[in-house]
């Protein structure tokens, strides 16, 4: 694939440096001098220092024949921007932005932005993880379908914990698609018993995330 990254900072680099290696064709576009000599004598030229929010900058990339564009300055605004024209100037089949404040990632996926990455997100999900118990883990969120793909980690004085799927209260807009259990994957059926450290995957519609973490947990679910 051709893949063209917007920012050479160090998110930039390392993901074009991994993209480089798994064989794609990847073109880092940065404004700074500096960075982009770094990055020319690590990487080769595979950098061209130029703004990309400019059009005539993407167009001389070549981002109408792009696979992906990831934007991942350090400006919401500008990734916004870079997204926004890839895909309504160039055609770019799926673009990639970074989000430095969580707050404004409704706003690029009104505004069409394929896939949205928050640091702070993800962090703080990681978090949530160690001191709920349990909650839940966002995965994947499937747009057009308003579906979540998440997971819960089964704590031993989870209400959950040594009871079958069926007597949970499970709701019907949740669907229990897995469980990793010591390093293997179990199909559930509503006999199925979850048990202590049990890694649990569901699909849930966004409105019903408190009701299948009451289902799960021990405590209120936090707000």
């Amino acid at each position: 694939m051709y893949i063209i990254v917007a920012g050479g900072g160090k998110v930039g680099y390392f993901l074009s440096k991994s993209l480089v290696a798994e064989g794609h064709e990847v073109l880092i576009i940065e404004k700074n001098a500096k960075k982009c000599l770094a990055i020319a004598d690590d990487l080769g030229s595979i950098v061209m220092r130029g703004d990309a929010c400019e059009a005539a900058t993407l167009e001389e990339t070549g981002a109408a024949r792009a696979d992906v564009i990831v934007a991942v300055t350090g400006d919401d605004e500008d990734n916004l921007v870079i997204c926004q024209m890839a895909k309504v100037k160039y055609h770019v089949p799926r673009t990639i932005a970074r989000i430095n404040n969580p707050r404004n990632e409704k706003i690029f996926k009104l505004l069409g932005i394929d896939v949205t990455v928050s640091t702070t997100e993800l962090i703080l999900a990681h978090i949530q993880q160690e001191i709920s118990a349990p909650d839940l883990i966002h995965l994947l969120r499937l747009r057009h379908a308003d579906l979540e793909i998440v997971e819960a980690r089964i704590t031993p004085d989870a209400r959950a914990a040594h009871r079958p799927l069926r007597d949970l209260g499970i709701p019907s807009t949740c669907a229990i698609s897995a469980i990793i259990r010591n390093g293997k994957v179990v199909i559930p059926s509503g006999e199925t018993c979850l048990e202590p450290e049990d890694e649990v995957i569901a699909a849930c519609a966004p409105a019903s995330e408190d009701a299948l973490r009451e289902a799960l947990g021990t405590r209120d679910v936090p707000r």
